[in-house]
């Protein structure tokens, strides 16, 4: 007789900070993410890879807006 599969739950809060990343909702996608990490290596889930993109690309968003409000408030500054 075979033994069944055994299937690894995917971390939610991953999942979560990768969507709210793309959806441009950057700090709470990056902070989701830290906290999956948190919680997958815990519980060892999967996920990791998902957590991983949510908080890079999180923090580069956040990163990208701050340095947009920069150059805006530069050019208003300088008329």
């Amino acid at each position: 007789m075979s033994q069944p599969a055994v299937t690894v739950r995917t971390n939610g809060l991953a999942i979560a900070s990768l969507i709210l990343s793309i959806l441009g909702f950057s700090i709470v996608g990056a902070i989701l993410g830290h906290v999956a990490l948190s919680q997958i290596k815990r519980t060892n889930e999967a996920g990791s890879g998902l957590a991983i993109a949510g908080i890079i690309l999180g923090w580069v968003s956040f990163a990208g807006f701050l340095l947009f409000l920069i150059i805006i408030a530069g050019i208003s500054l300088s008329l």
